[in-house]
């Protein structure tokens, strides 16, 4: 089985293609990029040398995958690659930027949908099943973690961490972390409650809904000192698997939370 590609695509030597890949008219692959099997790269996008990709993913006109960071002390000796995991798609002009910083280099899960013109930073790690709207953007080093939604032209500072399953809300700036679960909104974003509808979509029962909410109401609420808050959900809550992530999330906080609307 040959490569099917477009006679006008640019697939430099050092490419390792994987036959099932299917390539658009005028991209480019370079020296050194990595795809995996049942690709799909669609017309004028730039797939950079320091790409590893999975399978099954698909790449949208025009976007630039593994491009060099947007830093200006990007140094290429210290550049880290992008790793790409399964099933992703990538829709039209979305911009990901290969690391430069962290030795783990820029890296996406499995399964992420990020819709045009989205932006990923360098040294950046996603989790899994994440959704991006059109022109949303995240700054270098952010980790997210599984299920967020970051609405469209919405910003996440650098350095800042998303939870899984949280939300933030369109044309909203995030200078602070934002922890699992929550919805955030604003110009300088704050937590104004659960992402109760994302919670419901993933399947959260009822009482696994009411046991977040409750976490909040103790870590916001009722002006406990963190430390306090913290213990006093691990007590309640001792085997609670959402409670103990949520705790975890606040205590590896470097930059702290958003505050509560």
């Amino acid at each position: 089985m040959t490569t099917l590609r477009h006679p006008t695509a640019i697939i430099e030597p050092g490419a390792e293609v994987h036959p099932s890949v299917r390539i658009g008219a005028y991209s480019i692959i370079d020296e050194g990029a990595v795809i995996g099997a049942n690709c799909v790269i669609e017309t004028g996008a730039r797939i950079y040398g320091l790409t590893r990709m999975g399978v099954g993913n698909r790449v949208g006109h025009g976007a630039t995958i593994g491009a060099e960071p947007q830093d200006l002390s990007y140094d290429r000796a210290r550049a880290r690659p992008l790793v790409i995991g399964n099933h992703n798609q990538f829709r039209e002009g979305v911009n990901i930027s290969h690391g430069i910083k962290e030795e783990h280099g820029t890296r996406l899960g499995d399964h992420n949908y990020l819709m045009a013109n989205a932006h990923i930073g360098h040294d950046c790690v996603l989790g899994d099943h994440n959704v991006f709207v059109n022109n949303g953007m995240i700054a270098g080093h952010v980790v997210v973690g599984d299920r967020a939604f970051i609405s469209g032209h919405s910003a996440v500072h650098q350095f800042c961490q998303v939870g899984s399953y949280a939300m933030v809300a369109a044309v909203s700036g995030v200078p602070r972390d934002v922890p699992p679960f929550a919805l955030v909104d604003g110009h300088r974003a704050e937590i104004i409650g659960l992402n109760l509808v994302g919670l419901k979509r993933a399947g959260f029962a009822q009482a696994r809904r009411s046991a977040i909410k409750q976490a909040y109401k103790v870590i916001f609420k009722q002006g406990l000192k963190t430390a306090d808050a913290l213990q006093q959900l691990r007590a309640s809550w001792p085997d609670n698997p959402d409670i103990a992530e949520l705790c975890r999330f606040i205590e590896a906080s470097t930059r702290g939370l958003l505050p509560h609307r």
